[in-house]
């Protein structure tokens, strides 16, 4: 009775492809599908949808970002012909700035923490740009990796950008003036709630102002956070920022403190979620059992998140979050039986999902 009624509620959805053909790299980044994932919306009584961010050309959510990034650098005549980009990231949009910067001949330098995955660090030097890898330290360190790109670019003075994904909302305008509107046209504005995890800020901030202002406040926007970051206690405490403590596997997202781009949506959040790895890796592992969605770590949180939220707003509401990227940059690590013994995950696998482990 629950299926047949749920079905009946699912609109069609429109894909929000493109027609005809687009130019280059760039063209092709947005207008990504929006999913409705069935069994997990019957098992709560509402919708569940995922936007495919993992479909855009360079395999992430970050490709819009990277592509907003350098469009606002070149319309500012800080960016021209044979310039350098340059970013401290933990992977995806230094991947994304990479494909764009092949796209419009300039060159690309990533400063990223060493502790990220094998295929990121691998992916970025296939496409040509320079990366340096650095020990892993607190933002409030000198030698951090957003603080040593930007001394890089101030090295090579004149045609030459940091990028600064963290603080540049130019980030966060780019998923305002696409990603936001995409959702709204596919659900035709009949939405209760958004919610995703947040690093930089841009998706949640963008997105999130977006159809808060559309739909005049009626789409709730919710913060999902990792172990390790301090901005669910942030919006739980109602402003008061602690040190950050501990940390996740997921990578890219979680916060020590509010960005420039998290600051323009943070007072307009109606509320926020504590995502457990646990949580993170079994679904990631029941989504590809059950959708055939090979999703990474940080997908599989705003897919928890989005759950968690539908059961707070109640049965038949209508809830989207972000499916950010593969786990294909991440598989050496989400799929190795001693990687997740040695984070204590192995157990939170159910039994019949443990044939998916296939890596030592």
């Amino acid at each position: 009775m629950l299926r047949s009624a749920l079905r009946s509620t699912v609109p069609a959805l429109s894909r929000g492809f493109t027609s005809g053909t687009v130019e280059g790299f760039t063209g092709a980044v947005g207008n990504t599908p929006l999913i409705y994932l069935k069994t997990l919306s019957e098992r709560v009584g509402s919708s569940i949808y995922g936007k495919a961010e993992f479909q855009n050309p360079g395999g992430s959510v970050k490709d819009r970002a990277a592509l907003g990034l350098i469009t606002n650098a070149e319309k500012l005549g800080l960016l021209k012909p044979g310039g350098t980009v340059v970013e401290g990231t933990a992977g995806n949009t230094g991947i994304g700035l990479a494909h764009v910067c092949r796209d419009r001949g300039y060159k690309c330098v990533i400063f990223m923490p060493n502790t990220q995955s094998r295929e990121k660090i691998e992916l970025l030097k296939m496409l040509g740009a320079e990366v340096h890898a650095v020990p892993a330290v607190a933002y409030e360190n000198p030698k951090n990796y957003n603080h040593l790109a930007k001394e890089y670019v101030e090295e090579l003075g004149s045609n030459a950008i940091w990028t600064d994904q963290f603080d540049n909302t130019a980030n966060a305008q780019a998923h305002y003036e696409t990603t936001g509107p995409e959702i709204w046209a596919q659900t035709k504005g009949n939405l209760d709630g958004f919610v995703c995890a947040t690093g930089t800020g841009g998706t949640l901030a963008g997105v999130g102002r977006y159809l808060h202002e559309r739909s005049k406040g009626k789409t709730q926007i919710w913060l999902a956070d990792p172990p390790g970051s301090v901005l669910h206690s942030y919006v739980q405490s109602g402003g008061k920022l602690k040190e950050r403590e501990g940390g996740s596997i997921t990578e890219g997202i979680g916060q020590g403190r509010i960005t420039n781009n998290t600051g323009t949506i943070i007072d307009k959040v109606s509320g926020s979620l504590h995502i457990a790895d646990e949580k993170s890796i079994s679904m990631m592992y029941e989504l590809l059992d059950t959708t055939g969605l090979y999703l990474g770590a940080s997908s599989s949180l705003n897919v928890v998140a989005a759950m968690e939220l539908a059961q707070k707003l109640g049965k038949g509401s209508r809830v989207a979050t972000i499916l950010c990227d593969g786990a294909h940059r991440y598989q050496s690590r989400l799929f190795s039986r001693k990687w997740l013994q040695e984070k204590g995950l192995e157990k939170a696998i159910p039994e019949h999902l443990q044939k998916y482990i296939v890596l030592e």
